[in-house]
């Protein structure tokens, strides 16, 4: 779980990972690396909450600039890595106003977009790849800056698009048009798993 918040023009970075049963003698390795993969900082330690700072921050500042750090996180035991996880990040701010619209990193930043579907004649919604990226051509080729992801959990690979392309994204779980007189436990679990799988990812206001 990685959360950036902006100072100015520094960021600092909290870190946790979720691990169990970690035994005497492993210790967890977290790092952050730029995007042309530079390591930046390196933290080893047994705490799963760690917090880095990263100066003259690189901000992700939508398509102009949908610039992405990486984190990664090892189990070591030794010279040896049982585990690892990497995950993508970028640093911004965001923000909406009554008067001036969607502010991004302190700057006006128009939302215009489209409601995209996951699926297409022949595939239903076992989309591919260049499926996928033919989506994101398409949508930014109309100039678009956000787009509603309708009505379910998109594939993981659109997300990550949305993040390399510099699009704001709002994501949603499948409640529409008839409420379910049962349905509200089952709406709470989709939502909060709808949070924590897309947590990491800029591209989601």
């Amino acid at each position: 779980k990685i959360t950036p918040t902006v100072n100015g023009k520094d960021a600092t970075v909290e870190v946790e990972a979720f691990v169990k049963n970690l035994k005497d003698g492993q210790t967890l390795v977290y790092a952050i690396y730029d995007k042309d993969e530079n390591e930046l900082q390196r933290i080893e330690t047994t705490d799963t909450m760690v917090a880095f700072t990263i100066k003259d921050a690189h901000l992700w500042h939508g398509r102009r600039d949908p610039y992405l750090y990486c984190c990664e996180v090892e189990i070591v035991e030794g010279d040896e890595v049982i585990d690892n996880v990497c995950n993508r990040f970028g640093c911004r701010s965001y923000k909406i106003d009554p008067n001036n619209g969607f502010i991004l990193n302190g700057e006006e930043y128009p939302l215009r977009g489209v409601s995209r579907h996951q699926d297409r004649t022949g595939f239903g919604n076992a989309l591919l790849p260049e499926h996928h990226e033919e989506d994101m051509d398409l949508i930014c080729e109309v100039g678009c800056t956000t787009i509603r992801l309708a009505h379910y959990q998109h594939d993981q690979y659109f997300y990550d698009l949305c993040d390399e392309r510099g699009l704001v994204i709002w994501a949603e779980i499948p409640y529409i048009s008839k409420h379910l007189p049962n349905g509200r436990e089952n709406t709470i679990s989709q939502m909060t798993e709808l949070i924590a799988q897309n947590y990491n990812h800029p591209s989601i206001v």
